[in-house]
């Protein structure tokens, strides 16, 4: 078992590793570097404006304002991010934040009311919900490989880490020097160097634009009706929903702590941040265990109890340093939770509605961000930081309690079906295809038997289904001739789908016949909704067309 467990550990760091010969994603992963450590020197520097304003109070409304409009506008950035070029849509948000917090910066200098620049670092808010879910799309377009677009959202999670501790301790060392105002001004040229990368992207291909099919609005809501119909999204999002609404409180207890219980000062705001950067980084390597494991909902479980144990644990034992150490504990279920619960998402989501789906998601984040924002000076208010801090850092784990038998449940009511998996990956049509939609393809599959004898389709007969051969042969005939031999692995039905016409050929077991059949629906969704899976399609309809005769090529 320990073997088998380290040779998956081996592929998911050799996969880790193979990301970075790509040049686009190496592009956008150098974006993202620059833009995760820019909003959190931006956040750190807002976070101490807020309170010099306006006290623990103000960080609060601070939070909630940049929260609130995303609420709104998450589910429906899916959609754009579906209906316009991704590498456009996050450009452009890239360079709309500079130009946000280059007028903040302007206006705090100005003298104008916080008030203005609250708003602005709304803008700032919101314009990260619609960048987020987009940049997500446009890896399945760059990547190169189901492995390859797997590995390389760990790379992105692992930056997003490094960020967390860069930008927070980049921002607290720049406000030992210059105020917050020019601090402000540091985080707008990061953004801008984000969106400069961002030009040097050149896709190879574009997903299909959405076609749509109702107003704007109700497209929007399908990722709501989606979660609301099924109790395991139900389940997953509530509890990822909690633990936002308790990260959204430590933003704020953070900030109080280093300036009222730890006396660690104006740069402790950064540092105690830096702790979960770093504690979120070696959290990648956890997660490199993680791909290695079948255990996701439970792992999912461990990261909410690593979220909630050491905040309740800094209340009791108030010290810094001992408060460092369990921030970066904290850093470390962060990576777990987010790894294990959007893997879990990714699965169980049908494809053509998963985009909107983590909209939704995103804004569930946003708004339990604020909530928790706006809670914590209620909180402190009511028992004092310490409080404060045991109350918030008792949620998650109660949860995790209450619900560790359901989610237990998940993982033992979803085996991975790995044979099904690998008959799937070695198809051109849909080896280019992102792990989720052929998880989605492997749990669709229905296993058929055919005798010696036996005809699995027959000339004239419309094309409803495609099959894979899992073992033994079939002979492929038309007009009564045998033209062709497939064995393990062979396929036949794909052109009778794709270009709708009715069977031209028969195929007959030669033998015991094991087979995987797909729906018409499943299979046209996940071939000509991918752009890569399509040309490889078109590539095999070609190659068939030519070795074959007319009335075979319709199979």
């Amino acid at each position: 078992m320990f073997g088998a467990f380290r040779e998956r550990l081996s592929e998911s760091k050799d996969a880790f590793t193979a990301v970075f010969t790509n040049v686009n994603l190496r592009h956008v992963q150098i974006s993202w570097a620059s833009s995760i450590t820019a909003y959190w020197v931006f956040s750190v520097a807002l976070a101490l404006y807020a309170y010099d304003k306006g006290g623990a109070s103000a960080v609060g409304l601070v939070g909630l304002l940049r929260m609130l409009p995303s609420v709104v506008a998450a589910p429906f950035a899916a959609t754009l991010g579906d209906r316009y070029s991704r590498q456009l849509v996050i450009l452009v948000v890239n360079i709309a934040r500079t130009v946000a917090i280059i007028l903040a910066a302007a206006a705090a200098l100005a003298g104008f009311p916080a008030m203005v620049v609250y708003l602005l670092a709304a803008v700032v808010g919101l314009l990260q919900s619609v960048f987020r879910p987009t940049q997500a799309a446009l890896l399945p377009v760059l990547a190169r490989s189901p492995e390859e677009l797997t590995a390389a959202n760990l790379v992105l999670t692992t930056i997003e880490g490094v960020g967390i501790f860069l930008g927070p301790a980049i921002g607290g060392l720049l406000l030992v020097v210059v105020s917050a105002e020019w601090v402000f001004v540091v985080s707008a040229a990061g953004f801008l160097v984000s969106a400069l990368v961002l030009v040097l992207v050149k896709a190879p291909r574009e997903a299909k634009p959405l076609a749509p099919q109702a107003s704007f609005a109700r497209e929007g809501l399908a990722g709501f009706t989606t979660i609301a119909s099924d109790p395991r999204l139900r389940l997953i999002v509530s509890l990822y929903g909690a633990q936002t609404l308790v990260a959204g409180a430590l933003n704020v207890l953070i900030v109080v702590s280093a300036l009222e219980l730890l006396d660690l000062g104006k740069s402790g705001i950064g540092f105690l941040n830096s702790a979960v950067g770093v504690g979120a980084l070696l959290g990648g390597i956890a997660a490199l265990a993680l791909l290695a494991r079948a255990r996701l909902a439970s792992d999912f479980a461990i990261g909410l109890l690593l979220w909630g144990i050491p905040i309740l644990l800094i209340g009791v034992f108030p010290q810094a340093p001992v408060a460092i150490v369990l921030l970066g504990i904290v850093g470390v279920g962060s990576t777990l939770v987010d790894v294990a619960g959007l893997t879990l998402l990714q699965r169980a989501v049908p494809d053509e509605v998963l985009t909107r789906v983590l909209g939704v998601v995103q804004s569930v984040f946003v708004a339990t961000l604020g909530l928790g924002a706006i809670i914590a000076p209620v909180l402190i208010s009511a028992f004092g930081v310490r409080g404060a801090l045991i109350a918030t850092g008792a949620l998650l784990p109660a949860l995790a309690a209450i619900f560790w038998r359901r989610l237990v449940a998940l993982d033992e009511a979803a085996p991975a079906p790995i044979q099904e998996l690998e008959l799937l990956r070695e198809i051109p049509l849909f080896r280019p295809l992102p792990s989720p939609v052929l998880d989605q393809l492997a749990s669709s599959l229905v296993p058929l038997k055919a005798l010696p004898g036996e005809d699995v389709v027959r000339e004239g007969e419309p094309g409803d289904r495609f099959y894979v051969i899992r073992s033994g042969e079939v002979d492929v005939s038309s007009a009564e001739r045998s033209v062709a031999t497939l064995g393990p692995g062979g396929y036949f039905g794909e052109i009778a789908l794709l270009r709708d016409v009715p069977r031209t050929a028969t195929v007959t077991a030669k033998t015991d016949v094991e087979l995987y059949a797909l729906e018409r629906d499943e299979f046209l969704s996940a071939v000509t909704g991918h752009a890569a899976s399509a040309e490889a399609a078109d590539a095999v309809v070609a190659t068939r067309l030519a070795g074959l005769r007319p009335g075979v090529a319709s199979l």
